[in-house]
Formats: structure tokens, sequence, C-alpha cells
């Protein structure tokens, strides 16, 4: 994709996936389904797609509200939440070339009101606009190793 494109100013991601079972329930293999997809796939877009940026260039990652108040059936994606966030505040130390890479952790997404409320009862969904600030902020602003958190 990248040799397709370019170099860029800024890069974002919002993929990746991890199982939502019970503790118990958990595999192995589940707690791999989180950690090569969110967490590695995460992971692997900073170190390819810094080679594609421009100096001063900007990479976003995506995690949530589980990272610092998870709910039940989460541990697997709360794990790999909690380490993007670590990952983040690290690699902010070397990376190099004035690149910034910092990552939005939000609550519940108006849009996904439906589908994950009733996993998170009394929770406000976060609007699409502050949403859409939380990143504008990582890109555009000068945060470097930040967890930009939006969970009210």
């Amino acid at each position: 994709m990248f040799e397709k494109i370019g170099m860029l100013d800024a890069i974002i991601c919002i993929a990746g996936e991890a199982k939502w079972a019970n503790f118990n329930d958990l595999t192995e293999a589940d707690y791999y389904i989180g950690l090569k997809s969110k967490l590695m796939g995460q992971v692997n877009l900073v170190r390819i797609g810094k080679n594609y940026l421009h100096q001063s260039g900007a990479i976003t990652l995506s995690t949530g509200i589980l990272a610092d108040d998870p709910v039940i059936k989460t541990t697997s994606a709360a794990m790999v939440n909690g380490g993007i966030h670590s990952f983040v505040q690290a690699v902010a130390l070397e990376i190099e070339n004035g690149i910034r890479v910092n990552v939005v952790s939000l609550g519940m997404v108006e849009d996904a009101y439906e589908k994950y409320k009733d996993y998170f009862p009394g929770h406000n969904p976060i609007p699409m606009n502050k949403v859409v600030k939380a990143y504008e902020r990582s890109v555009k602003g000068k945060d470097n190793g930040k967890v930009i958190r939006i969970y009210e």
C-alpha cells in the first residue's frame, strides 16, 4: 500500500480486533487474535509507516476506554489496548525524523451505542464531532507519545 501511495504527512489507524468473551472461556488462541490483529497490526504500521512519512509527520493509533475502565468480557481487549498505550509512550522516545506517534482512546462512540450499550451501562456515548477533534488534535497538534482520552 505505502509503495503505491508514496510519501504521506499522516497515518491514522482505526483497525484491529480482539476477542470478547468471559475470562474463563478465553483460550491462548483467543488472546492471540488481539495480539496479532490490534496490537501488532498497529505496531507494524508504525514500524513500516514511519518510512513513508515526511519529516515531522504524524501517526495516530486507536484504542478505547477498556484500557482504563474495562467491562465484563473484555480481558483480552483491555490488555491489548493497555499494551498499545505503553507502546506509544515508549516509541515516541525513540522514533526519528520528527515523527510524532499518539493514540486516540475513545469511550463508546454514538454510532456503536445500540450494539454495545448493554456492555457499558451508565456510559455516555461520545459524539462523532468529539471523535473527529481527537484525531485532528493528534495529526495537527504537537503532542507526541500521548494517549488522547475522550471518555465523556
